[in-house]
């Protein structure tokens, strides 16, 4: 959109796999007062983003490699060459391939970003899934909306000292019995552990971890850390020269707000690199 409004020609090819496509309502996002939806603000952005002319192709780029001064991308519709590059490819949460857990994830029972919608289940009883140590963190920040907050290990493995003391002064329990299932009922989920005990909960938060998709960057050689993230400085560029990075695939503060600020960033810098467009 900003490229388009700099007046420079933009393709977007768009996998259609948006993580923000997930979102059952979003209260976090600046401007929507009573809150919207993923699809509804994607839906959004894309008519803003044609009215100024930016074509969306919907496909997936398989390869991404250098060409001239700048870089083809390959789809499944054919090669497009472009003198710059923007990746905005995101991540993917993990989870346990369990259908009940996939399926609630419409309907908020299951969600992944206590900093995008925790404010939401203030005072619901939460259940926080994921080894201690790793999951430690997100049951602590998740305190602050609920005192009914508890910790549900895969392994049935106690966490370190730090973590657990600081757990326990929170008031969040960690049942010794492992999680082994789940299931819908109604408006909550229900979680089977190993000791034949069931806990309900009115939501719960997966801290499975994700996989950033930043292969394409990878493979053309842009730094990146131990997660994938890869590296940008301040106007989202990466060590590869041409080539831009923007939102999940760079920030592990996985906020669509904090996209956008990285995609305006971005879009400035392309404009202010390229040759002079003058009217």
């Amino acid at each position: 959109m900003y490229l388009a409004r700099y007046r420079r020609k933009a393709v977007v090819i768009d996998s259609r796999q948006s993580r923000a496509a997930l979102i059952p309502e979003t209260h976090n996002y600046p401007g929507f007062a009573d809150g919207i939806s993923g699809p509804r603000l994607l839906e959004a952005l894309t008519s803003q983003a044609k009215n100024y002319g930016v074509e969306i192709i919907a496909d997936r780029v398989t390869d991404l490699r250098r060409a001239g001064c700048g870089f083809e991308a390959t789809c499944s519709q054919g090669a497009i060459e472009a003198a710059r590059a923007v990746l905005a490819s995101g991540l993917v949460d993990r989870d346990l391939a369990n259908s009940d857990l996939r399926e609630a994830v419409g309907s908020g029972l299951v969600r992944y970003c206590p900093i995008c919608d925790g404010f939401e289940a203030s005072d619901l009883r939460i259940g926080v899934l994921g080894s201690a140590n790793d999951a430690a963190a997100k049951a602590l920040f998740l305190r602050t909306y609920s005192r009914h907050v508890t910790l549900l290990t895969l392994d049935g493995k106690s966490c370190d000292e730090l973590p657990g003391s600081e757990l326990s002064e929170a008031g969040i329990r960690i049942p010794k019995a492992r999680a082994l299932a789940f299931r819908r009922r109604g408006k909550q989920m229900i979680a089977s552990l190993s000791d034949g005990t069931l806990e309900s909960f009115d939501v719960i938060y997966p801290v499975l971890g994700c996989e950033v998709r930043s292969e394409l960057g990878k493979n053309l050689g842009a730094r990146h850390n131990d997660v994938g993230c890869l590296e940008v400085d301040a106007h989202q560029r990466t060590n590869v020269p041409g080539l831009y990075a923007v939102g999940d695939a760079v920030s592990d503060l996985h906020q669509i707000a904090v996209a956008t600020g990285h995609a305006a960033v971005a879009a400035t810098d392309i404009h202010n690199g390229l040759p002079r467009n003058f009217r």
